[in-house]
């Protein structure tokens, strides 16, 4: 007997429906699989025939004969394991049929018969519910993750025994309850806040206006100036995430298997801080499966580079793309797939190798050569990517010593808010969300400037070696200072405090 059931399968986040095929015959007792199937489905078998036996069901002693359709697409997963073991259980008349045709069904298997969670659930549903599928079947373990996808009923199952049972009616198996995505009730679980760092005003004014406006940084500075905690509370300063970015950024971290079950949701922006041996696929997505990268991992939140020179620089060219156009292509041998990564980059190291140049408070034991080799490691075009560049310099005792309390996150954040919503305003029907997205024409139709101002970027350009995207970049700065001021215009102090930003590009690089 001929059998069919529904399926789902991934390529990148986007999930495509496949039909599980069973056909019985008489012969040599064994199990074929077809369908381009990789590895983990070939394996399949065995933890069917277990799962069907010690489910107190019958395991057909015939010739076996699964298909996966589409055939030209590879299919990758233990998902696969329950959709056919209801394809088989199916075929030899063990359950009825047609109510098997309202699910599709995603699980792995072990041998007792239990269902294990999968990874890449909710793209699976959300792509699944897009292609008009209503009803799905999945492991319990993915059931708080499922919750929070409305328009849809999930049923949650603990073995292969109990979908059996309620595909026969015998047991019904309760549906998923939906769940509300509320962000206000959501506290700081970053564990880190801005009144907790000492001095710093200069640094904390940049990072306030980066995060106004999505803007890239980079912290330079002698070791033990607080670049790291400066980092960490950036966090603390976001806007809280909506439900659309916190399903998307959810959907990238259960493909990557890196979701925590028991939440079934991200609902904090990520902090990806990878080390600094990381490679190029990595850091961008790859390897035989094209899984996603930090890129990705860490959209709508930061990529934190700690001590940036000390990273490969074919790793860190490959950054350049990505930071661009807010999304990555990775191509590998079984297919090419496209992830997001929209992150806010902030990069910290030394001026030096021995981390004192420039320093208050200790001597430089560096040459020349060492320092422009060092500072070198960066691009040109890596670093006309990164919109602010801040000086970090050791405290003075009495900045961390005093006892009254510097500003707490809570009220930077207020004002960022009010910045991002000013930005929202200006590009309702733009696509784009913050300054830092402006492309050419929007910038010269928002970031305009009078002669004062045009004089004044002349001179950064000339004397800074400034390229037109470095100068494009100081205006969108400019637009971000002029918003936290509530000016319409973009005034000669914004664009001023804008190139302060790009000081290192005079002091330490040689164009």
């Amino acid at each position: 007997m001929l059998s069919k059931v529904k399926s789902f399968a991934l390529r990148g986040l986007e999930g495509y429906p496949v039909d599980i095929e069973a056909d019985i015959n008489a012969g040599i007792p064994s199990m074929d699989t077809v369908g381009l199937p990789d590895t983990a489905i070939k394996e399949a078998k065995d933890r069917v025939r277990s799962a069907i036996k010690n489910s107190g069901l019958a395991f057909p002693i015939k010739r076996i004969t699964i298909n996966l359709a589409p055939a030209d697409t590879k299919k990758e997963g233990a998902g696969f394991d329950l959709p056919i073991a209801i394809a088989i259980l199916i075929a030899s008349e063990q359950i009825t049929p047609d109510n098997a045709k309202e699910y599709v069904f995603v699980g792995e298997l072990s041998l007792d018969g239990s269902l294990r969670e999968v990874n890449g659930i909710m793209p699976i549903l959300i792509s699944g519910m897009q292609s008009g599928y209503t009803k799905f079947i999945i492991p319990c373990g993915n059931g708080n993750e499922a919750s929070y996808i409305e328009g849809i009923e999930v049923y949650a199952a603990n073995s292969l025994s109990e979908v059996c049972a309620h595909l026969d009616g015998i047991k019904v198996i309760e549906k998923i309850e939906h769940r509300i995505y509320n962000s206000a009730v959501i506290n700081n679980k970053y564990g880190y806040d801005f009144s907790e760092v000492n001095g710093q005003a200069n640094a904390k004014r940049a990072l306030e206006i980066a995060v106004s406006g999505g803007h890239n940084v980079l912290m330079i500075g002698p070791p033990g100036t607080g670049k790291t905690m400066l980092a960490k509370c950036v966090l603390t300063i976001m806007p809280d995430l909506t439900f659309d970015e916190a399903v998307e950024i959810t959907k990238i971290h259960s493909i990557a298997g890196l979701l925590d079950a028991s939440k079934g949701i991200i609902n904090v922006r990520p902090f990806r801080t990878p080390h600094h041996s990381a490679t190029i696929p990595a850091l961008v997505g790859g390897d035989r499966k094209a899984k996603p990268g930090e890129v990705s991992l860490a959209h709508y939140g930061v990529l934190f580079l700690d001590e940036v020179p000390e990273y490969n620089r074919r790793a860190l060219e490959a950054l350049r793309q990505p930071m661009e156009d807010g999304v990555i292509t990775v191509s590998r041998i079984l297919q090419t797939v496209e992830y997001p990564a929209n992150f806010m980059l902030i990069g910290s190291m030394n001026p030096c190798p021995c981390g004192n140049f420039g320093s208050k408070n200790n001597e430089c034991t560096c040459s020349s050569q060492q320092i422009n080799n060092y500072i070198n490691k960066i691009s040109g075009p890596l670093l006309d990517r990164i919109d602010i560049q801040i000086e970090v310099d050791n405290i003075s005792f009495g900045d961390f010593s005093k006892g009254t309390a510097a500003e707490c996150s809570a009220d930077i954040k207020k004002r960022v808010m009010q910045v991002r919503a000013a930005q929202h305003t200006r590009y309702a029907g733009e696509s784009i969300y913050t300054n830092s997205e402006m492309n050419n024409r929007q910038i010269k139709k928002y970031c305009a400037i009078d002669k004062d101002g045009e004089g004044l970027l002349e001179i950064a350009f000339n004397k800074l070696g400034l390229s037109a995207r470095g100068s494009y970049r100081i205006l969108r700065v400019a637009r971000t200072i002029a918003d936290m001021e509530n000016s319409e215009k973009v005034l000669s102090r914004h664009l001023a405090e804008a190139i302060q930003y790009r000081s290192l590009d005079r002091k330490y690089w040689s164009r």
